[in-house]
């Protein structure tokens, strides 16, 4: 049972010492109001957390529904409890929500394939994707887009091409859960033994998308409202899900916002065109605002480079200066003094234009 949700050699190797304590593998399916629901090789029983486990752990650290844990079982009870948490193979993290978060916020662990999801009506946002993207690159999951609901879609060429147009290669699929449209393709992602997650907002249809490729209704639904084409929240907790191919997928509630957490890498990936186009300027600390050389500036002139992209390149890259900045105060301070240096630049170069003018 173990290796249908993925069990590994690398994972038996982990787990040597846990075993000298006489403790035995489990993955969590299902994490609910302090319980956990886990597979293990003896079966299918309901955990709760060892006492030490609980008070030791820090941030993060506490174990949620994909991990593989080493647990003290107690079979005649269907029962276990939970001693120790395995090394994470990735993760997939955010800034917690709410005013002045300072935290991360686990959304997904040990999953191989991240399915973001976005809707293929009135709410497609090619600015949310660059988001997602950034984080799922982070994690170190090999990221798909998957745009759902594309029997509800008119224009559904132009609106893929939008999209696939910020990806930076990372594919892109148009599925229908109702025609079946587009599902064999993302099968293809789904090999026996891998995990994926599906990640988005409310009322993309994700739970849908499960339904559709377990061939049973899996997950509850609701309908997306009509009158602003958004969602209502349908998944309520992450819940591992074993398809019939043997793939097993992660399900996850909605996300009002999805706020960064240490993406420095994944934005480097999910902007490299931005990050290609200023290793060209010919200043190495441009400011790519009034400096001569600036290739940014150039690609902006032209319109290689589309101006929206580049303001939510900013936007990302200051809210992770914010982050790190809450963090490290010195690190707040360098970077505003060079933003207000930038400020100072563009209204000196915005006088001179008034002079010529």
């Amino acid at each position: 049972m173990l290796e249908q949700f993925g069990w590994s050699d690398a994972l038996q190797q982990q787990f040597i010492p846990y075993a000298a304590q006489g403790l035995i593998p489990a993955r969590i399916t299902v994490q609910q109001r302090g319980l956990y629901e886990i597979v293990t090789g003896i079966g299918e029983l309901t955990a709760t957390l060892a006492g030490k486990l609980a008070h030791d752990a820090v941030d993060g650290a506490l174990p949620v529904t994909g991990d593989w844990v080493a647990v003290q079982a107690r079979p005649t009870e269907g029962s276990a409890t939970i001693q120790h948490v395995l090394p994470r193979s990735t993760t997939f993290i955010r800034r917690a929500s709410g005013p002045g978060a300072a935290r991360g916020q686990l959304v997904a662990v040990n999953v191989d394939v991240a399915l973001l999801a976005a809707s293929m009506n009135a709410d497609l946002n090619a600015r949310r994707i660059e988001r997602y993207l950034a984080t799922a690159l982070e994690s170190g999951a090999d990221p798909v887009v998957v745009l759902t609901k594309a029997d509800m879609c008119d224009d559904a060429a132009a609106r893929i091409a939008e999209i696939e147009a910020v990806a930076m290669g990372v594919p892109v699929l148009a599925v229908s859960a109702v025609t079946g449209a587009g599902l064999d393709a993302l099968r293809g992602y789904l090999a026996p033994g891998r995990t994926a997650v599906l990640l988005g907002s409310s009322g993309v249809g994700k739970s849908t998308l499960v339904n559709a490729l377990a061939g049973r209704a899996q997950m509850a639904t609701q309908a997306i409202r009509e009158d602003d084409a958004r969602g209502r929240h349908t998944t309520s907790h992450r819940e591992l899900v074993l398809l019939p191919s043997g793939a097993l997928i992660l399900d996850t509630p909605g996300m009002r916002e999805l706020g960064l957490w240490d993406a420095g890498e994944g934005m480097s990936t999910a902007f490299a065109d931005i990050e290609a186009l200023a290793a060209q300027c010919h200043f190495r600390d441009c400011g790519h605002d009034t400096e001569p050389g600036c290739a940014i500036v150039e690609a902006l002139s032209t319109g290689a480079l589309d101006a929206a992209r580049w303001r939510a390149y900013g936007k990302l890259q200051r809210e992770l200066e914010f982050q790190v900045g809450k963090e490290d105060p010195k690190v707040h301070a360098e970077s505003r003094r060079v933003r207000i240096k930038r400020n100072k630049l563009h209204r000196a170069e915005m006088k001179f234009r008034k002079r010529l003018e």
